[in-house]
């Protein structure tokens, strides 16, 4: 048998038989691994309560030779994100962030930066320090560059303009090949339009130090355009539609 120990991000549990957990974690050195925590739901003394979802843990897992799961042995609390759980509308973002890793990540694929950012908006979501919705639309255009799948912003899929350049206001994205065009380019082709001012700052959100981004503010109808486009953006990507993002939409109404 051999054992690894890493710092971990819970995305989910569910129960396995009377007494087990079946625990998939995002971790800083593994990436995405499922594991079983053995009598986790009867036993105090070894878990003692901690194996909640988007806790930041410190696990030991023990692997054997066959093609079963990684053992929890155990687990200590590194951040407890304590305040998520406890506001609805906290707990509706964190669980459409998780999923999206979850959902997205290949398993014992390591990626230190998405387990980074992860952990950061989980941590200002907690603090309360930043708008839930900044941090959203931080986490996903993020999230999406780090995946391969980063919207092309810049410039006008046909001509080529930089969008600085283009001297209409509103901007045509086309969602199946994942980038913007100007109107005059393609008039009336495309169900998604973002404001010139959307685009700016959505590319400045998405590409500037982490603690700066997070503090910018959003006019309200940036926002809401934002967060439409993204919300529609990275589910197609993706290939379905998220369970927490239909939770999610019907926290914010």
């Amino acid at each position: 048998m051999s054992s690894f120990s890493t710092s971990a991000i819970m995305l989910r549990r569910i129960d396995f038989g009377d007494y087990d957990l079946i625990i998939t974690f995002f971790t800083r050195d593994r990436g995405k691994v499922s594991v079983i925590a053995k009598s986790a739901k009867k036993s105090i003394k070894r878990f003692s309560g901690i194996l909640e979802r988007f806790s930041a843990l410190r696990i030991v897992c023990t692997t054997g030779r066959g093609k079963g799961l990684p053992v929890l042995q155990e687990a200590s609390m590194l951040k407890p994100f304590e305040n998520i759980r406890t506001d609805i509308k906290k707990t509706a973002y964190a669980s459409y962030w998780t999923e999206l890793i979850d959902e997205w990540m290949e398993k014992n694929a390591k990626n230190v930066q998405a387990y980074h950012l992860l952990e950061y908006v989980l941590s200002e979501l907690d603090s309360g320090s930043a708008s839930l919705e900044a941090l959203s639309i931080l986490f996903q255009m993020r999230f999406m560059a780090l995946s391969g799948l980063s919207p092309n912003l810049t410039c006008c899929s046909i001509c080529r303009t930089q969008t600085e350049e283009i001297k209409c206001e509103k901007l045509i994205f086309d969602l199946r090949n994942g980038r913007v065009a100007c109107e005059s380019c393609a008039p009336g082709s495309g169900h998604i339009y973002l404001s010139k001012g959307t685009v700016k700052q959505l590319q400045w959100i998405g590409a500037g130090d982490l603690k700066r981004a997070v503090r910018i503010r959003f006019a309200m109808q940036a926002q809401k355009e934002s967060l439409s486009f993204l919300e529609t953006f990275v589910p197609y990507h993706i290939g379905r539609e998220l369970k927490s993002l239909k939770f999610l939409r019907q926290i914010r109404r």
